[in-house]
């Protein structure tokens, strides 16, 4: 007799002690009418509602509830749940019910036939739906987190918190440090998925309490965006960060030199000051945002790196410029295009340094 496989089915809680038994009741009901078994491992952060009371009090051998003391958030909640898990198929759901268990059959079925390594519980693809109660406001806060996670993966439902898949690709994953809520998100860029299935959900409305969706899990959703980029482009994410710092440098050095030609600086110092200021500006925005390890190292060094780089990258952008206008007479009538491309030659060449030498990531 061939042993069954088992699923774990992971469910990070907070204060969800009126969902808890439903949740349950309905994930007992297919467990007897499928070919594998369950085991429900439920990630509590010390909500102190009675979860942990009322779990324990069923005597359940198949659910469990851990409580997390010292430690809070969903995606770290969901990683717990990894590590106290058994099964060889992971399902991780949130516990408000808006995702329905009984499509958890269809996922643990497309791992087990081969057909997908990792499946998602999408509300995108046809044969999904919503509750009409979703509100508007919500409706375009999914939409917009949608278009922003659409560059690093191919799925219709990046932001979704239903997913099944093989624990083995675990082994294989890059580390995890999710910020926030969206684990599925995280995974989905990390781990070595080839075959990724979405299938249709009902997402219903929250049964009971509130959301979880606070501003300050929307700005760690932007911080998590910000990471996962940069693991997955990171060049060009550096480049873009490095880029919009530099146009930055060009609206302080504008608002600096105006403040100063209005306090009666004459303007040839203005414009002089104005460059410096802007060229600090630029050094601190790129130690603090474009290259953050970088404040890890002494910052004098760094700055005269800078300012050397900085200044090479507008000899390369003035040769740039009298190279084009030599090979391209034409430029002569408009000669803002070769000044743009040597803006951009310039600024490449002042990126590579930046990266390479002034703020490079030293390795241990």
């Amino acid at each position: 007799m061939v042993d069954k496989i088992l699923v774990s089915i992971i469910v990070p809680t907070y204060k969800e002690r009126e969902n808890i038994p439903e949740l349950i009741s309905r994930i007992d009901k297919i467990r007897g009418s499928v070919g594998f078994d369950i085991e429900l491992i439920i990630v509590d952060d010390d909500s102190q509602d009675g979860s942990e009371e009322y779990v324990n009090s069923l005597s359940l051998p198949w659910c469990r509830i851990y409580v997390r003391k010292n430690e809070r958030g969903l995606s770290s909640a969901v990683l717990k749940g990894f590590e106290l898990a058994s099964g060889e198929i992971l399902v991780v759901m949130d516990a408000d019910l808006s995702h329905p268990p009984e499509k958890i059959v269809d996922m643990v079925q497309l791992l087990q036939s081969g057909e997908a390594d990792m499946v998602v519980g999408s509300r995108y693809v046809p044969g999904a739906s919503t509750d009409e109660e979703w509100g508007l406001l919500r409706r375009i806060n999914s939409i917009v987190a949608t278009l922003l996670a659409k560059p690093l993966t191919s799925v219709k439902d990046p932001m979704s918190g239903f997913f099944a898949l093989k624990k083995q690709l675990l082994k294989n994953t890059a580390p995890l440090n999710p910020t926030g809520y969206k684990i599925g998100l995280e995974l989905l860029v990390k781990c070595p998925v080839k075959k990724i299935v979405e299938v249709p959900i009902h997402f219903a409305q929250r049964a009971h309490g509130k959301s979880k969706l606070t501003l300050k899990e929307q700005i760690n959703y932007l911080i998590h965006l910000r990471r996962l980029y940069f693991y997955k482009y990171e060049n060009l994410t550096y480049f873009l960060h490095f880029a919009i710092v530099g146009f930055s440098g060009t609206i302080v050095n504008l608002i600096v030199l105006t403040l100063l030609v209005l306090l009666g600086i004459p303007v040839r110092a203005s414009v002089a000051l104005a460059i410096v200021v802007a060229m600090l500006s630029n050094f601190i925005l790129n130690r603090w945002l474009t290259f953050p390890h970088a404040r890890e190292s002494p910052w004098l060094p760094q700055l005269l790196g800078f300012v050397s780089a900085c200044s090479l990258g507008a000899v390369v952008n003035y040769i740039t410029v009298l190279l084009l206008l030599y090979l391209f007479p034409l430029f002569e009538k408009i000669p803002q295009i070769p000044a743009l491309i040597g803006i951009l030659a310039g600024l490449i060449f002042n990126f590579v340094l930046s990266k390479n030498f002034v703020f490079k990531k030293w390795q241990d």
